[in-house]
């Protein structure tokens, strides 16, 4: 993590990458038509009902100003405090905001005061589609690796998600070093992002468009499961991926033979120590997956069935927002004979496997939503 006693937001002003990135996502990009690759490309698989229907009340020029990739909408949100990071003109704010209830918050944080200014200008109409009386959403400017100090305090959000913007920062470890700070205990970063099968050339890296276009900045995703660890995060959860492809010659020559895709993961923020395997009963009811629950890539919950799960899962559970979602079975002896599964967390790996099961349904754009129907 940099060593910076002051942390100051002015002191992230001045890096070169995050002048790049304002300007090209607050003045070189009017729609996603401007976009140079297919990296950001929100997948064709279809939505959940209820997804729709939320996104179905987002203003129009919020939608069309939104760079972001697919959506990131994690489960049981209801009343919780959420912070979207690299938020941009709102859209998944405004999404969020109808998920959470009137007794929920939603913050979105973004350096970009082209796309605030396009977010803040419809917080009354949006207000007033949902009939909120009071908004339960609001927006700040500010860096993602300086979120203390744009005013959010330690320990005060349930969720955070990200939609393919951590890989925009100069400084990951950083990045989840304060995402880890202001998480409640128990609390969850649910983020999709772009990765690569290795560390990327420093001619990669200092290509404006290639990061800009979020595969300059993507990192290896051996070097997320380090970082995640040093932070203090759980072991990654990894939920989804699928394979990117760049749809742009020339970029295409820059980056030789790396391979790119993008992948959800779940990060907790939970009490140290270990926990034994169990048993667990999905209780159901949970919005969006209410009879089957795809927690991540490994473990799928049928309600009313009971499902063995290793220690780090039961931990999760069990301290998290999703502690009376679940039935647990300890035995007698605190164990349940169950033996760990091997973590499956390598997002290149997980890509094989589903392209075996259904061959050229992993290819697409960054950041897809996985739906209930993988438990069909």
């Amino acid at each position: 993590m940099t060593d910076d006693k002051c942390g100051c937001v002015e002191d992230f002003s001045d890096s070169s990458i995050h002048v790049d990135v304002k300007e090209y996502y607050g003045r070189v990009l009017k729609a996603t038509s401007d976009l140079k690759s297919n990296a950001c490309v929100a997948p064709a698989s279809p939505l959940p009902a209820f997804i729709r229907q939320a996104l179905g009340k987002v203003h129009p020029e919020v939608i069309s100003r939104y760079y972001g990739c697919g959506l990131v909408v994690p489960e049981s949100l209801e009343g919780c405090r959420v912070l979207d990071l690299g938020s941009g003109s709102g859209r998944d704010c405004y999404m969020l905001s109808q998920l959470v209830g009137d007794k929920g918050h939603v913050t979105g944080i973004d350096m970009t005061q082209d796309q605030l200014e396009v977010a803040k200008k419809y917080l009354d109409y949006h207000m007033k589609e949902f009939s909120y009386k009071t908004p339960n959403i609001s927006f700040v400017q500010g860096y993602i690796e300086a979120l203390a100090e744009a005013g959010l305090q330690k320990d005060s959000f349930d969720i955070i998600i990200s939609n393919c913007v951590v890989n925009l920062s100069p400084d990951k470890k950083r990045v989840l070093a304060e995402a880890y700070s202001i998480l409640k205990d128990g609390g969850e970063l649910y983020f999709s992002d772009v990765y690569c099968n290795g560390r990327l050339t420093n001619e990669i890296k200092n290509h404006k468009v290639l990061w800009g276009e979020c595969i300059g900045g993507a990192l290896w995703w051996k070097d997320l499961v380090h970082l995640a660890e040093e932070v203090g995060f759980s072991y990654p959860r990894l939920v989804t991926a699928s394979t990117i492809t760049v749809g742009n010659k020339e970029l295409q020559d820059i980056l030789g033979d790396f391979r790119f895709v993008s992948a959800t993961y779940r990060l907790f923020k939970l009490p140290k120590g270990s926990s034994n395997p169990c048993r667990v009963i999905y209780n159901g009811g949970i919005m969006g997956v209410e009879d089957c629950f795809p927690f991540d890539c490994q473990y799928t919950f049928k309600a009313e069935e009971v499902t063995e799960v290793d220690g780090d899962l039961a931990k999760i559970l069990s301290s998290s927002r999703f502690a009376e979602d679940f039935t647990f079975e300890p035995s007698g002896r605190g164990l349940c004979g169950v033996k760990a599964k091997e973590s499956l967390v390598d997002p290149f790996e997980l890509v094989l496997q589903l392209e075996k099961q259904n061959p050229g349904s992993t290819t697409r754009g960054c950041c897809s939503t996985q739906s209930a129907s993988c438990c069909k």
